[in-house]
């Protein structure tokens, strides 16, 4: 009897001495077929395609991507094809990646625009309004250009009011 428990304390020790093992172990789940490294398809001479409803968000740098109203929009990929990261460039030299192994989408290129202006107070943001992304394989392929507008919404005349919708 005495050597039957013994047999079932090993047994016991040795799972515990195996479990943290598996550390750093990633799941092939993580890792979506379909996405590429933007390295790759730059060997490749692949067209990149921006996701045209970037234009449309009138999204302002330093508020929470969460706040837009089309939360469809978030979910898109950034761009055709799929990449697993994007440095975003903007004209003052600034430059932040979005990262996402499934394919970076809208909301991943947001948020990592909003990490860097979230504490940044509205009158010292000139240009406060996203305006979209640009991608000019011939001045870097590897990265997208951030283009910023002074105004949200296609109404230049009226003064936009400070609730937020019209």
């Amino acid at each position: 009897m005495s050597a039957e428990t013994e047999n079932t304390l090993s047994k016991v020790d040795s799972l515990v001495e195996e479990a943290p093992a598996k550390k750093g172990h990633r799941r092939g789940s993580s890792l979506a077929a379909d996405v590429k490294n933007i390295a790759d398809l730059e060997k490749e001479g692949q067209k990149i395609e921006i996701a045209p409803e970037t234009q449309k968000l009138n999204w302002k740098l330093n508020t929470s991507p969460a706040s837009l109203d089309d939360k469809e929009v978030l979910k898109k990929p950034l761009c055709t094809p799929k990449i697993k990261k994007i440095d975003l460039h903007f004209k003052l030299g600034l430059t932040v990646t979005a990262r996402n192994l499934k394919g970076v989408t809208i909301k991943d290129a947001l948020d990592a625009i909003y990490k860097q202006f979230k504490k940044k107070a509205d009158d010292e943001l000139d240009l406060p309004i996203l305006a979209g992304f640009e991608w000019d394989p011939e001045e870097n392929y590897q990265q997208f250009i951030v283009h910023l507008k002074k105004e949200g919404a296609q109404q230049p005349s009226k003064k936009k009011k400070k609730g937020g919708d019209e």
